[in-house]
């Protein structure tokens, strides 16, 4: 199941929205359009927020069925929102990097994590204790802001187009996932910027084309030969029960 959309005229989705498998964040918008979307489209709870008063909570969170990080700029309101809103086994942690721009600099699925290699040793402990994964130093080809240049769920990863054959290798056999290399938004190299995905759904801009779409659900293994409906039910009961 993949949708387009925009968020208050952006195409630029990822950084308004985090997704995982069993929640979903997104940016407090005066229209209420991308809201009213995700609520009857998105069978999971979702949370509308802002962090640090501002609507770009995809940049400043990172999280999986086990936890979530927010960044330390979060107010002890939206913590306390965000927090009571999900589903209570999700951790959810501030963590105070100078690298604050968590969404950026992390990337992960419900097995493992990847991180900006200039991230403090310390944030890396948080973040493998409140997301329950492994977690690695590792760039996306040359590009350090894995979150901003690829998208990852549990199937697939998709990366940008100037990742080359040995990296996608070395990130497939580190992640275990397929990964492929493409676009997102009509030409734009900014994956994560422009694309939520989970095990069941992904959400693209608005200007994504046709063909990219295409790959978007292939290598997600979304596309309408999957019984998507039936792997969304699992995830959610595995975690509830």
């Amino acid at each position: 199941m993949s949708f387009r959309i925009d968020f208050h005229g952006s195409s630029e989705v990822g950084a308004y929205m985090s997704f995982a498998n069993t929640y979903c964040l997104v940016g407090r918008s005066s229209s209420g359009n991308t809201l009213k979307f995700l609520l009857e489209n998105v069978d999971m709870p979702i949370v509308e927020t802002t962090i640090n008063g501002i609507s770009m909570v995809g940049s400043q969170a990172r999280g999986n069925k086990n936890g979530l990080i927010l960044s330390a700029a979060t107010t002890d309101q939206e913590l306390f929102h965000i927090r009571n809103s999900l589903p209570e086994n999700v951790l959810v942690k501030r963590i105070d990097e100078r690298l604050n721009a968590l969404g950026n600099v992390v990337l992960c699925n419900d097995n493992v994590c990847i991180i900006h290699a200039d991230v403090d040793r310390k944030t890396e402990e948080d973040i493998a204790q409140v997301l329950g994964v492994p977690v690695y130093r590792q760039n996306i080809g040359c590009e350090p802001l894995v979150g901003t240049f690829a998208a990852l769920n549990n199937q697939g990863m998709l990366v940008h187009p100037g990742t080359s054959e040995e990296s996608k290798k070395e990130l497939s056999e580190l992640l275990e996932v397929n990964v492929i290399a493409g676009t997102i938004n009509s030409g734009s190299q900014c994956i994560g910027g422009g694309l939520v995905v989970n095990d069941w759904m992904a959400i693209a801009g608005l200007k994504t084309s046709n063909i990219e779409m295409t790959v978007v659900e292939s290598v997600f293994e979304l596309g309408d030969d999957v019984d998507i409906e039936a792997k969304r039910k699992s995830i959610i009961d595995h975690v509830v029960n």
